[in-house]
């Protein structure tokens, strides 16, 4: 039984659709690490629906974004992404990851 288009892409509609963060159109497209976690967080911050504490919100949907993305991302985005991560760290004033 084949997969429909519509079964593939449900990771996309979580991204889209997330009951936790409405996400700026594009946010992980954005060249700048800095520009995608303070993008991550405003949404974070001013989401009334999510369960968790802001930073665990943004972290975990870049996280969804990265592990789904897979061996579809490019190496450069995966580093550009890996980075975001670093940039929301210092954005909700969390210590660095070793």
């Amino acid at each position: 039984m084949a997969k429909t288009a519509k079964a593939k892409r449900w990771s996309q509609g979580v991204t889209e659709h997330s009951n936790a963060l409405t996400l700026e159109r594009g946010v992980f497209a954005l060249d700048d690490p800095k520009k995608i976690a303070a993008s991550l967080k405003r949404s974070a911050e001013a989401s009334r629906r999510r369960k968790a504490d802001p930073f665990r919100s943004a972290m975990s949907m870049l996280t969804f974004y990265i592990n789904r993305a897979g061996k579809n991302l490019s190496e450069a985005d995966r580093a550009r992404l890996e980075q975001a991560k670093d940039e929301l760290r210092k954005a909700f004033g969390r210590p660095p990851r070793d």
